[in-house]
């Protein structure tokens, strides 16, 4: 057992006799939007009384976690745990996350982003990314308004475009000016190329939009998955922010994100004493999704070849990640 392990038993250990005996609470969110049309759907986990489970958030690629539908809550309060997917991607994506965090005794919360999630890829939310971090903020306001949560204790974790998500939220803000040059030096960026199709900050409306502080001092610690947009970031809000952070670098490169332009510069540009940094030499950006099933891979290989590699290495290695990324996660929460 590592140091780094055996620390997390030890910081964890009272959230898990907490939990001893419970099952994982699932139900729907559905938070409407009283201002416009970007409704919020989701999942909240919470450790629940014993009930009988069923598989969900799984299919033919995935793997599912075992939940039990609406099932009495355990008594008490419960620390919170919000999560933000990547691009494209979904609230089912971190469920293996949200299952390991319930048996420590945390609630977990996601929700689908209009605009960036599987399904909805409407352009003028994606044009909108200042929403993202909103969303989150929104998802808070609904949930501390339930006597379970205990709002003195709020996390977030964030994969990819969702790490980018937690930063603003951290207090880093989006450098019209900057991201213009950086671009303009790096034409071929990833996010440059993204930002450019989303037509993200095209007006001078909405380049004030993106530069707004969508900061939330409610989140007490963060969690950042790989993150894609760091050089977006002003480097002056980025040195004052003054929130736990943790965060991680996938160097198997899979998706086109250069390390030295985002997990490995954030962590450069953040106070160091707030900051925790972890690059695994055999993680890559999609170890952060669930695990593959025995025949994700083949599956994918035949239907959608151009994305197989999510699925390689999506197994055993995987499933070890998951564990001692929960662990990590984990234990960082509960020191803050």
């Amino acid at each position: 057992m590592t140091l780094r392990t055996t620390l997390a038993a030890l910081l964890l250990s009272s959230s898990a006799l907490a939990a001893q005996d419970a099952s994982t609470g699932m139900q729907q969110l559905m938070i409407p939007d009283s201002q416009g049309a970007r409704h919020l759907e989701g999942f909240f986990w919470y450790p629940a009384k014993p009930a009988d489970t069923v598989s969900a958030h799984g299919n033919a690629v995935w793997e599912p976690i075992q939940v039990a539908p609406d099932a009495p809550a355990l008594d008490g309060t419960f620390p919170l745990v919000v999560l933000s997917h990547g691009m494209f991607g979904n609230a089912r994506n971190q469920a293996w996350l949200a299952e390991r965090l319930v048996a420590q005794g945390y609630a977990v919360a996601a929700i689908d982003h209009p605009g960036t999630s599987t399904f909805n890829r409407d352009p003028n939310h994606q044009r909108e990314l200042w929403n993202r971090p909103k969303d989150i903020s929104r998802l808070i306001d609904h949930l501390t308004r339930e006597s379970r949560i205990n709002a003195d204790r709020i996390y977030m974790a964030g994969h990819s475009l969702g790490g980018f998500t937690a930063v603003a939220l951290a207090g880093g803000q989006y450098d019209p000016d900057g991201f213009d040059s950086f671009c303009d030096a790096m034409p071929d960026d990833l996010v440059c190329g993204i930002f450019e199709r989303w037509n993200v900050a095209k007006t001078p409306e909405d380049r004030t939009a993106m530069a707004q502080d969508l900061s939330d001092d409610r989140i007490r610690a963060f969690a950042v998955f790989d993150l894609g947009g760091m050089q977006t970031f002003s480097a002056d809000s980025l040195g004052t922010i003054d929130t736990p952070m943790l965060v991680y670098g996938a160097p198997v490169d899979l998706e086109g994100l250069n390390l030295d332009v985002e997990s490995r510069a954030l962590v450069a540009h953040l106070p160091a004493a707030m900051t925790t940094y972890h690059e695994p030499e055999t993680l890559a950006h999609f170890d952060f999704l669930g695990v593959c099933t025995e025949n994700g891979l083949a599956i994918l290989k035949a239907e959608e070849p151009d994305d197989a590699f999510v699925c390689a290495d999506g197994r055993a290695a995987r499933r070890a990640e998951h564990a001692q990324i929960a662990s990590e996660v984990a234990a960082f929460f509960a020191q803050h």
